[in-house]
């Protein structure tokens, strides 16, 4: 299960929300998940923004070149290492 990030309250009942509008989270989740921030946009445009949906979604949808895809994105998105 994944846990909270510290900005993010407990709206419903505890559920744990991702916000692809700040983008220093949509980063962090990407991380945390293993996911790009596109997966991560995409996740939640499909299941809405709870974070154990969108874990559970990207878990459903993982193809094997999920890596790969990762860091071509990281590196196509202009990021600086």
């Amino acid at each position: 299960m994944v846990k909270p990030s510290e900005n993010q309250g407990s709206q419903d009942a505890g559920q744990t929300r991702i916000d692809v509008q700040n983008e220093s989270q949509l980063r962090e989740w990407a991380r945390k998940l293993d996911a790009t921030p596109e997966q991560i946009k995409e996740a939640v445009a499909a299941v809405g923004s709870g974070a154990s949906d969108v874990e559970e979604h990207l878990k459903g949808s993982r193809s094997t070149t999920n890596s790969e895809r990762t860091h071509e994105a990281l590196r196509g998105d202009g990021q600086a290492s």
